[in-house]
């Protein structure tokens, strides 16, 4: 059920907003506390946003996060039971499109202030900025980014099939699936079968065929594109991907497969750069992977787009609103946002973090590096899988079409083709 905004509502809120960094600064000003809610509750993400919440603890405040395990739409269910129940969190974990949508069910919170102060849009991919500003002003943070479309490397597996080549086009990443299969490694590719992975497979698969035609399609839903000759290219290459996984994985995700991976049992995995971190959390060392960007016909990166953010939600308690200023601070500080990244295989936000130093793997410079060209090149587009380039309802009906496909291998690339489209019309 949606909460009615009112105009005179939204302009007191508003004004309440802009109080709120003079308010915090002020002598005497309340303990900062911090009410928040997100998925990430165990593994790099666990341990990222605990020790954030550490940060925000030496700062002074009261850290009072509430994890909701599994996917985002049980922690959005949990978001929208409090917002009716008049009691939002000071933050929530949000991103992408969703960000605009939940905008307008409660009052948010204006950072524009604070954002100025920090400097913080001058160190931000102008694309990513929109989404976080929807209605002209800031209203939530990005904290790190991920390309969904990273190409994981067993080093044994590239071992085993005498290959000493990083594939760059979906060409030469079949020829190496093949020499691995030939090699003895009987499951060439990692990935495991949960509903993200299968979006994933999809999306690098079109986006690495052609971005243009992945962001008239996906990002701006073009009929004529969503039915086009790139779309039944990605599916059969989607099914080749699902033909050298193993057939027993099911839904599990890709991090039953892991140690499968580093012993080179299997060979490849298209993963977001938090692999990393899952990896290393796992007491797996960088010897034992390589990382590149995922392939690409044309020979430039493309990067698949997916960002982390919170969004702030108002709130009238003075320290409530004094850990919203505190909060806001440390995502946008660039030491909280390297000690952040190198926990969980992202990358900054920031674009002036500097990654040449200790703490950081070739795969995340290479990752940096390949966003810096994506961009120079439009080859930037944003992820299906992980809801930044549709509403998290169009998005849901888009999987269901896409993890239908790899589980059911008697379904043709024409008919998904037409099934995605229809799946498309009927979600508008």
């Amino acid at each position: 059920m949606p909460i009615t905004t009112t105009r005179r509502r939204l302009l007191a809120g508003s004004a309440a907003a802009l109080a709120l960094p003079a308010f915090a600064r002020a002598q005497g000003a309340a303990k900062p506390r911090l009410t928040a809610i997100s998925q990430w509750s165990a593994g790099s993400d666990g341990a990222a946003i605990t020790a954030l919440g550490k940060k925000f603890e030496e700062k002074g405040g009261v850290w009072q996060h509430s994890p909701v395990p599994g996917f985002t739409t049980e922690m959005m269910n949990k978001l929208r039971a409090q917002i009716i129940a008049g009691d939002p969190p000071a933050c929530s974990q949000l991103k992408g499109p969703e960000i605009a949508a939940w905008s307008k069910i409660a009052p948010t919170v204006d950072l524009d202030a604070l954002v100025a102060a920090a400097g913080y849009e001058k160190v931000v991919a102008p694309d990513l900025a929109k989404l976080h500003k929807p209605g002209g002003k800031w209203i939530a943070l990005p904290l790190q980014i991920y390309s969904t479309n990273m190409l994981f490397l067993s080093k044994r597996a590239m071992d085993k099939a005498k290959a000493d080549k990083v594939p760059v086009t979906w060409a030469d990443f079949n020829d190496l699936a093949d020499k691995m299969k030939a090699g003895g490694i009987t499951y060439p590719i990692a990935n495991g079968g949960t509903r993200p992975d299968d979006g994933q497979k999809f999306e690098a698969s079109l986006a690495g065929i052609s971005p243009t035609a992945y962001r008239a399609a996906i990002m701006n839903l073009d009929k004529k594109a969503l039915e086009g000759p790139e779309i039944k290219a990605a599916f059969v290459q989607v099914r080749k991907i699902a033909n050298w996984m193993d057939p027993n994985v099911g839904a599990q995700p890709y991090a039953t497969n892991l140690k499968r991976f580093v012993d080179g049992d299997m060979g490849m995995m298209i993963m977001g750069g938090w692999a990393q971190g899952v990896l290393r959390n796992a007491g797996f060392k960088f010897d034992d992977f390589m990382i590149t960007p995922g392939p690409s016909d044309n020979g430039k990166p493309v990067f698949l787009l997916n960002a982390d953010a919170f969004i702030f939600w108002q709130r009238k308690e003075p320290d409530l609103q004094a850990g919203q200023t505190l909060m806001a601070q440390l995502v946008m500080d660039p030491a909280i946002q390297t000690m952040y990244s190198q926990i969980t295989g992202s990358i900054p936000v920031r674009t002036d973090v500097d990654l040449s130093g200790e703490g950081w793997s070739d795969g995340q410079r290479r990752t940096a590096a390949a966003l810096k060209d994506a961009v120079a090149n439009n080859q930037a587009v944003l992820s299906l899988a992980h809801n930044m380039a549709q509403e998290n309802g169009l998005t849901a009906a888009m999987i269901d079409v896409l993890t239908e496909y790899v589980k059911n291998k008697t379904i043709t690339p024409e008919q998904a083709v037409t099934r995605l489209a229809e799946a498309v019309e009927g979600s508008r």
